[in-house]
């Protein structure tokens, strides 16, 4: 470079919202819709751009916007998000012959299909809480890396959690325990296995059935069985057990990634001189708070996993 400096740059849209309707009749199932908030950024040889002002290679902005709305039009046939991902990330590697590499990022606001009288509704949602999100990396060779996740996953049981015989010190005045209430709300991403466009399975692969699968192990592994629950020695040992049980049901999934934050329900005990007993803590009365809250995260790989 010129001025013997390096550079390296990305331009893009952020926070591009768009939502698409599939009207099918109610005998194949009913309307669906989706509602995305969409970011992309590309990689440019536009160097000029930047040292001189000649901006002829450069995508704007605007125009990147105005894609994405042009490509859910154009998808006239029900897409998950990731596959809506490499739709763009695609097009904007094989139409500009200067972009070299489209990252596509994409958080779904989770629209649920409501029930009345015990049936699904034709063309009624109400809005869930979780969200489904994706980040896929296209390359102008075809090579992919498709990351998808669930964001704000929260869960909680009132038992059949412990934290003990960890590190004492002079610092220390957390009682050990082997009954606490204990919650979270989970943040995961997985990584496919799909390392070129042409690796992509045909429609027999479901994106979005996937995520509902991943986000039902991870439940399951939580909480244990229905009748008697499994105990948790600590947030770390549930963590890895949730990620080892995603990797040993889907073979498609490489690696797993989990942030889980120890959300704390601080037993209440208030009382005074003349009243001491004002509130005795009996597994019963707590001080939910989030703030400061542990942190726990770590990413679980097959050999050779390259999350």
């Amino acid at each position: 470079m010129a001025d013997r400096l390096e550079l390296q740059g990305r331009h893009g849209k952020s926070r591009v919202r768009v939502s698409r309707v599939w009207r099918r009749p109610a005998a194949a199932g009913g309307h669906v819709i989706v509602e995305w908030n969409v970011a992309v950024s590309v990689v440019s040889d536009r160097l000029p751009s930047y040292t001189s002002d000649d901006n002829s290679a450069i995508v704007a902005t605007d125009s990147i916007k105005n894609t994405v709305y042009v490509k859910a039009k154009e998808c006239t046939e029900i897409v998950s998000m990731e596959e809506f991902a490499v739709i763009l990330g695609r097009h904007f590697t094989s139409l500009y012959p200067q972009v070299s590499e489209a990252t596509v990022t994409i958080a779904e606001r989770p629209w649920e299909r409501v029930v009345v009288d015990g049936k699904p509704h034709s063309h009624g949602f109400k809005l869930g809480v979780e969200k489904h999100v994706t980040e896929v990396i296209v390359k102008k060779s075809g090579n992919l890396l498709i990351n998808s996740g669930i964001q704000g996953y929260s869960l909680l049981k009132t038992t059949q959690s412990g934290f003990e015989k960890f590190v004492r010190d002079r610092y220390t005045l957390l009682p050990d325990t082997r009954e606490r209430i204990v919650a979270t709300e989970v943040t995961a991403w997985w990584r496919y296995p799909f390392e070129h466009v042409s690796q992509i399975p045909s429609k027999s692969f479901c994106f979005t059935q996937r995520y509902q699968d991943v986000k039902k192990v991870l439940a399951d592994t939580f909480f244990g069985p229905p009748d008697v629950g499994v105990y948790s020695p600590s947030v770390q040992n549930t963590l890895y057990l949730m990620a080892k049980e995603v990797l040993n049901r889907f073979p498609d999934i490489a690696s797993v990634q989990l942030r889980m934050p120890n959300l704390h329900f601080i037993p209440v005990n208030l009382g005074n001189k003349e009243n001491p007993g004002l509130v005795k803590f009996a597994d019963d009365v707590y001080l939910p708070t989030d703030e400061p809250h542990g942190t726990i995260e770590a990413t679980v790989s097959r050999p050779k996993s390259k999350l």
